[in-house]
């Protein structure tokens, strides 16, 4: 019975989220909380709460404050260099911004860190996007995905959690994967290719100058969720589902019409473009090295974990606040300014908290990977390697990472070990579902990704999912052509 409810569960979370007739935050604590009822207890349920909250704590707060530092060196000005020169080095050209996504996200991620490689990513590109009026959709498609294939790092946790979890070497399990996984993040920069001519085809080349002139874009969300019709600037993307109204980008300043509620969002928005102006309050160009040490220095502190990561963001948001705007009013407005996207991530982490704390607490994350596990022919014995990858998509989407790796993998191993199967392989093959794991409700970095660039989750989900699920059997197919699974 827990077996059901628990896909049940997550299936009705999924749908109420991309047919948007709930909020992820409101689905994300009502939809567990019911079925803790309906599984017969209802009276543990603030128990599992309180577990669930105080496991993701840490990372709310590291969120929290690494919101307000990146935002911060957005309004000084940081990121300026880089969007001007990706922007120049793409020529305003919609298929070379989307590989340069995919590029940078990649390169990013080489810090083990989802949540920086998001914020990161989304502030240098955000305003190209906007300007451009390209869909922001393929942007945290891309880089979700391109993230994803570089999670597999062995500082980035999945391939340090199977290694510890089979009692093997990390080195043993990772470097053999680094043909496939290459072949994985080739498969992400073809996809940025074929999103980047789809968006070229609807929007067209610009060049530099006629991106940067003040002028009405009009701009598409891909996929739409709700009912209606989206407008497009040279068509419709058919088969994406139907949305309600159009983003509007002119000049300094970003507006919307229509019910989409990033769009909505963005009237109230005043970073819309910021990446780009240079004349807006908050930059201080005088302090651009300092800033940019700041930064440098931050990343390998987390890096090197001299500091817990909450810790270090704290005292980073504190410092660049009282360097960059010594005056007390500016202080206030710098942290109002970004108080929206703080509230919107850190509360949609909290609302995790609830969906996981009742998944693992009543006991239906097991109870449903046994059931998978038991699934399995006698017959698929000898192959529990690949049986192993194939699982790994669906399990890593639907369970965090600690349950995948600590709860179902040895089971996993145990069965391979029966028919032959190296836990090595087993190790390995269990990494190739973390191209579609890095969109998971479950994953805390996945809404700063969403948030950041004001796009709704079931939207991102809507779009990504097939995606990020190819590009992990392209990552299986590859590891299996080489002998490597």
């Amino acid at each position: 019975m827990l077996t059901i409810l628990g896909f049940v569960m997550i299936a009705t979370f999924l749908v109420l989220i991309m047919m948007k007739k709930m909020s992820p935050i409101a689905s994300l604590v009502l939809i567990p909380a019911l079925f803790c009822v309906l599984v017969g207890q209802g009276g543990q349920l603030g128990d599992f709460v309180i577990k669930g909250v105080g496991d993701l704590a840490p990372t709310a707060a590291m969120l929290m404050f690494a919101i307000v530092y990146f935002g911060v060196m957005i309004d000084v000005g940081l990121f300026d260099p880089i969007v001007r020169g990706i922007l120049r080095f793409c020529k305003a050209d919609p298929m070379r911004i989307v590989v340069g996504t995919a590029v940078l996200a990649a390169i990013v991620s080489l810090d083990g860190d989802g949540s920086t490689t998001f914020m990161i990513t989304v502030s240098a590109m955000y305003p190209l996007y906007k300007r451009l009026g390209m869909s922001r959709i393929v942007m945290t498609g891309v880089a979700a995905t391109a993230n994803g294939v570089m999670n597999t790092l062995p500082w980035g946790g999945p391939t340090a959690r199977a290694a510890t979890a089979l009692k093997v070497d990390a080195g043993d399990v990772f470097v053999p994967m680094i043909p496939a996984l290459g072949v994985g993040l080739l498969a992400v920069f073809f996809l940025a290719y074929v999103l980047g001519l789809r968006e070229r085809k609807r929007l067209g080349v610009l060049t530099l100058d006629e991106a940067l002139e003040t002028g009405t874009t009009s701009e598409t969300v891909l996929v739409k969720a709700g009912s209606g019709t989206s407008t497009t600037a040279g068509g419709s993307d058919s088969g994406k589902g139907g949305g309600t109204g159009t983003s509007k980008a002119t000049g300094g300043t970003g507006g919307g019409s229509g019910t989409d509620a990033a769009d909505d969002a963005e009237t109230s928005d005043d970073d819309g473009f910021q990446g780009l102006d240079p004349n807006r309050a908050t930059l201080r160009p005088r302090l651009y090295w300092f800033n940019a040490g700041l930064t440098v220095a931050l990343l390998t502190a987390m890096i090197m974990e001299l500091m817990p990561i909450p810790v270090l963001f704290l005292l980073g948001a504190a410092l660049a606040l009282t360097v960059n705007y010594p005056n007390m009013a500016e202080q206030k407005a710098r942290i109002a300014a970004h108080a929206e996207n703080v509230l919107n991530v850190s509360g949609m982490v909290f609302a995790a908290a609830v969906f996981t704390g009742v998944l693992t607490g009543t006991g239906m994350v097991q109870h449903m990977a046994d059931w998978l596990v038991g699934a399995i022919p006698d017959g698929m014995g000898p192959h529990m390697a690949i049986v192993t990858g194939v699982l790994s998509v669906p399990l890593t989407y639907f369970m965090s990472n600690d349950g995948f790796y600590f709860g179902v993998l040895p089971v996993l191993a145990e069965a391979g070990a029966a028919h032959g199967v190296s836990p090595l392989e087993i190790a390995r093959a269990s990494l190739v579902g973390q191209p579609l794991h890095m969109s998971s409700p479950l994953v805390p970095a996945v809404y700063v990704l969403v948030g950041m660039a004001k796009v709704e989750f079931g939207d991102h989900t809507k779009f990504t999912v097939k995606w990020a699920a190819l590009t992990s059997l392209v990552v299986l197919a590859a590891g299996v052509l080489f002998g490597i699974i």
